[in-house]
């Protein structure tokens, strides 16, 4: 199971911290299909422009940010970790 981990920013579309996917080497593109599906358009718009992440939202896999490893074309497997952490901003 892909261990999928929401900041608390995102709680209000979520209502959890935590999800878990049974997905077998997979793309983190493919994982947020399945989270899309699951979360809605609300999801969808919070975290994607144009087909892309927003410049503003970090998604880790294992730690490493996808940014420096494949983007969303990212292999991730069974046993990953994968953290979505939208910038959040205020004073």
């Amino acid at each position: 199971m892909v261990s999928v981990r929401f900041s608390s920013a995102l709680n209000n579309i979520t209502k959890t911290r935590s999800s878990e996917f049974d997905l077998q080497n997979t793309t983190i593109r493919s994982l947020f299909d399945e989270l899309i599906k699951e979360f809605g358009e609300e999801f969808e718009n919070r975290l994607f422009e144009n087909g892309e992440i927003r410049r503003f939202v970090n998604i880790y896999v294992n730690g490493e940010d996808i940014r420096h490893l494949s983007g969303l074309e990212t292999e991730i497997k069974a046993s990953d970790e994968v953290s979505i952490l939208p910038a959040v901003s205020g004073g």
